[in-house]
């Protein structure tokens, strides 16, 4: 590997670490090399924290002078919570700026760039850059559309059930399929179910790795108030916890969940239930910017027909249930025609064990 992408690289596993935590803002690692030896390096933490940049020009101190950066994404060109990075970089004085790809707000992309160069910076753009993007791709359609990012994440049998007629699901797929299902709650902002995964199942949507492990935030969907604030998703434990619901409901029903500190989201409902498009809005104005959805074919169904799931991520097992009465991966009206499915587009397909692991992009065929 050239010594230009493995400096990248290097900026991609930092900016790795800030995953789930940078929300309205994305993940970014940044690498400081001069003559061929690491500097600084840095990512960004947390939202109003200083950003991969500045950790990594205070790290290197006067030795930023004439380095080169290598930084996974564009360098910012406004003010925001914090100063421009652009203009950090030019009073360090470094010699050039390595860029994995372009920041995607299109209110800014490319200005970053332009700063730099007209100081004088020699600017490179594209290094590793799939990966870059790839790294970025919630934050993309966050702060393209507004809305989050929303992955689909199931474990379903080989007769595409993701439960027995009574509701028992565990353990359908393996250890290993499990195990990654925790890594990817932590980089993820939020883990979205729905009241009936929550009667059903009582799940923690805990990530149980190690003691360090970062939870994130857990946010149901109950319309009716059907969950009890004793169901262990609501269970204090220092982990943001999220009730949406009807705004129908009195306030002296949804006090036991405020004695608990759950943030309450009151929507106007549709008859039985919420629409979509409210929900995510407002989760979005909440700064949740990548979701997990788990498990629950109705929330699921409605999230997709609404457009609004964007990856799919199923584990599929070797088991059968048989029977017609098992539950499905998505309830409610699908469509008639082959021509009008939803399809996965990049898709992946890799063996964990005895499970199969299939994702990819989701993509709704248009006819004709």
């Amino acid at each position: 590997m050239p010594a230009s992408e493995q400096f990248m690289q290097d900026a991609l596993e930092l900016a790795r670490r800030g995953e789930g935590r940078t929300a309205p803002n994305p993940p970014v690692g940044a690498v400081l090399v001069k003559q061929g030896r690491v500097v600084g390096e840095g990512f960004h933490p947390a939202a109003g924290q200083p950003h991969a940049e500045i950790f990594a020009l205070q790290q290197a101190g006067e030795d930023a002078c004439g380095a080169s950066l290598y930084v996974t994404l564009e360098p910012c060109s406004h003010q925001g919570r914090t100063g421009p990075c652009a203009d950090a970089l030019i009073e360090a004085d470094v010699a050039e700026v390595i860029i994995g790809t372009l920041d995607p707000n299109p209110a800014v992309s490319g200005e970053g760039v332009a700063r730099l160069r007209r100081a004088g910076i020699a600017v490179t753009v594209g290094v590793l850059e799939e990966e870059c993007r790839r790294l970025i791709t919630p934050f993309a359609k966050f702060i393209t559309t507004g809305l989050p990012y929303v992955l689909f994440k199931s474990a379903m049998t080989l007769d595409g059930r993701i439960a027995t007629a009574s509701g028992d699901s565990r353990w359908i797929s393996g250890e290993k399929s499990r195990q990654m299902v925790h890594r990817l709650r932590a980089r993820v902002d939020g883990i979205l179910v729905g009241s009936g995964t929550v009667l059903t199942d009582d799940p923690r949507l805990t990530t149980r790795l190690d003691e360090q492990s970062r939870n994130a935030a857990r946010i149901v969907i109950d319309s009716r108030l059907l969950t009890s604030s004793r169901a262990a998703v609501y269970s204090p434990d220092g982990t943001r916890r999220v009730l949406v619901t009807s705004a129908d409901h009195s306030p002296a029903a949804l006090a036991p969940f405020a004695d608990l500190g759950v943030e309450i989201v009151r929507l106007a409902s549709q008859g039985r239930f919420l629409a979509p498009a409210a929900i995510m809005a407002a989760l979005a104005e909440r700064d949740f910017m990548f979701l997990m959805l788990e498990g629950g074919g109705g929330l699921g169904g409605a999230l997709l027909r609404g457009g609004f799931v964007d990856r799919m991520m199923l584990f599929i097992a070797p088991l059968l249930i048989g029977g017609d009465n098992g539950k499905a991966l998505m309830t409610g009206i699908g469509v008639e025609r082959i021509d009008d499915a939803w399809r996965l587009s990049d898709v992946e397909v890799r063996r964990v064990e005895q499970d199969i692991l299939v994702e990819g992009e989701v993509r709704r065929c248009l006819p004709g």
